[in-house]
């Protein structure tokens, strides 16, 4: 790395709003809707609203903070300076996990559907093919990774536009051959709420998990050319792309269809574009979620990469991740996701109901955790600034009673894993990783009084390497806080081979 090379800056505001519809949109809503349909009926609509109510609320806090402070470490790096050295260390950790492990689940969705259609390949074949193009891509350029991104999700944009406008036109008698449905299917088989209050909550839980992704917009947002005004668009227009693309879907399917029709617990979106009558509905879905797929693979290498880098850059992680490519890549660091990201591959097809398993169950509260620790950041660093709240670009809503709420459904959404038979063996083990990390962290920091234990000899680093992490960090913060705003200074000063860690 050189002393004059940063992260790149050439994401445009187009990619950073297609990032942030990218980690809204996933292959879950085309697929695993239907299972929660089936869960709950059409009260699977209060699930989903209730769901991306919480969502909404942890954007606003997450954006809040990202406005005033860009960082390439987003909440990772305000846990640091909110609740101290060792939170940024464990959710900065965890959450890189979680990627990695998409990796894997993802990279065999993708390959999947290619060894339908060419079954002559086999599928592991397809997974490292995949698992090397996504690579490549991240490796290029920050702008490749934006490109493909934008198209990726201007795909799957434009299908559930598509779907929408022919579903409301099915609703309303306009398609010929489909008679309009009325509220039978709403009402007709049992009721909005056929198995009960109980179903309903139950299903919150596991549509809750769809929702998460939105967050890599404001990691993205420091390699923008303008992160503020980046953050602010993508974190006002999640409220509306839940909305329509969501709930008016899921709204589509259960108005159009029976909830507890054999082809909707297989595949929904399937079922309703069959009722159109297109041609190919399979083939067509099979497109479009491996798009998905594609989108996830590609934002789950880029965001795991881009988490390590910051760990780096704050001592947290080995020095050599902090490594820029003359494109402005952290090479090393997405190399590093890859090679795990390859591992987690390889695990699920030699040990896909052991170890691969175990692994993605330790992954499957982590999206709880961090919503939980973006919530409670942005409730002590905003009243850590007083009076200097009043100048922030974008504002937590009715605050602190909505960040309040928020960490009040979180807790019950994790009382509920606990409770729900099918989350509770994932809890558990998220809740092991989790101990295990965040003891480490503390460790890590109490032992040498808040500085930190700097891996892979940081400690000595010499001057000129002090110079050039000095030069990263003015690229990946291109917007300081003001200096009176303490809310954005560090909870406690840790060091690194002598100079500031963070």
């Amino acid at each position: 790395m050189h002393a004059d090379q940063q992260l790149s800056k050439s994401l445009k505001p187009r990619h950073l709003s297609m990032i942030a519809i990218a980690g809204v949109i996933g292959a879950g809503l085309f697929v695993g809707s239907g299972a929660a349909i089936q869960q709950a009926g059409p009260g699977i609509l209060v699930a989903y609203a209730a769901a991306g109510l919480v969502v909404i609320l942890v954007m606003r806090m997450l954006g809040e903070m990202a406005a005033a402070n860009p960082e390439t470490g987003s909440f990772s790096s305000y846990a640091d300076k909110a609740l101290g050295r060792w939170a940024g260390f464990s959710i900065g950790w965890l959450y890189a996990w979680f990627w990695i492990i998409v990796l894997g689940i993802e990279a065999t969705a993708g390959a999947a559907i290619m060894h339908r259609w060419v079954p002559g390949i086999d599928q592991w074949v397809w997974a490292l093919a995949l698992m090397v193009l996504l690579t490549l891509t991240n490796l290029g350029s920050v702008k490749s990774y934006g490109e493909f991104e934008f198209w990726f999700a201007s795909i799957k944009v434009a299908a559930i536009v598509l779907f929408l406008l022919f579903g409301v036109a099915a609703i309303l008698g306009l398609i010929p051959g489909v008679p309009a449905p009325g509220l039978d299917n709403l009402i007709g088989h049992g009721g909005f709420m056929p198995n009960g209050p109980g179903a309903v909550l139950a299903g919150i839980l596991v549509v809750v998990f769809s929702f998460f992704g939105a967050e890599i917009a404001t990691i993205a947002a420091g390699e923008s050319e303008n992160p503020v005004d980046a953050v602010k668009k993508a974190v006002k227009s999640t409220v509306w792309r839940i909305l329509v693309f969501y709930i008016g879907s899921i709204a589509i399917v259960v108005t159009l269809l029976p909830w507890n029709s054999a082809s909707v617990a297989k595949s929904p979106y399937v079922a309703v574009i069959e009722l159109f009558g297109i041609p190919g509905a399979g083939t067509i879905m099979d497109i479009v979620v491996l798009t998905s797929v594609l989108s996830c693979l590609n934002s789950g290498l880029y965001t795991a990469s881009r988490m390590l880098f910051s760990l780096s850059r704050r001592g947290d992680a080995p020095r050599s991740w902090m490594r820029i490519s003359k494109t402005g890549v952290p090479s090393s660091a997405v190399l590093a996701s890859t090679v795990v990201g390859f591992v987690t591959v390889g695990l699920n097809y030699i040990a896909p109901d052991t170890v691969f398993l175990f692994l993605v169950n330790t992954s499957g509260a982590i999206a709880l955790f961090v919503w939980l620790v973006i919530a409670v950041s942005q409730l002590i660093l905003r009243r850590r600034m007083g009076a200097a709240a009043k100048d922030l670009q974008l504002k937590m809503w009715l605050f602190p009673y909505l960040t309040w709420a928020a960490i009040v459904s979180i807790v019950a959404l994790l009382i509920g894993m606990v409770i729900l038979e099918s989350t509770r063996e994932s809890l558990v083990l998220s809740l092991a990783l989790a101990a295990v990390v965040v003891g480490l962290g503390v460790f890590r920091y109490r032992k040498n009084g808040g500085k930190a234990t700097v891996l892979a000899g940081i400690a000595e680093a010499p001057a000129k390497d002090a110079a050039e992490a000095s030069a990263d960090n003015a690229a990946v913060n291109p917007v300081e806080a003001p200096a009176e705003d303490a809310s954005f200074a560090p909870a406690e000063e840790a060091t690194v081979g002598g100079r500031p860690a963070s």
